[in-house]
């Protein structure tokens, strides 16, 4: 086998570097994005209660029509 490769202590330091900075980066970015997407979140979920309170409107008023002894 070939003995392994001295990597240049400048690379070495340009790649923990980047790294460094992506996570600092990604840290940023996610606490910048986090409260955009609770509310977006809260939203939906009024939508959806909206939405699932008309169904069940429609489906009651649906039945009430069906059913009625006077047809």
């Amino acid at each position: 086998m070939i003995p392994p490769v001295q990597v240049s202590p400048l690379i070495k330091f340009t790649r923990y570097s980047a790294l460094l900075v992506g996570m600092i980066y990604g840290k940023k970015r996610y606490d910048y994005l986090k409260p955009i997407a609770e509310e977006e979140r809260k939203i939906e979920a009024e939508e959806k209660k909206k939405r699932e309170e008309l169904e069940r409107i429609a489906k009651e008023l649906a039945e009430a029509s069906e059913d009625s002894i006077l047809k």
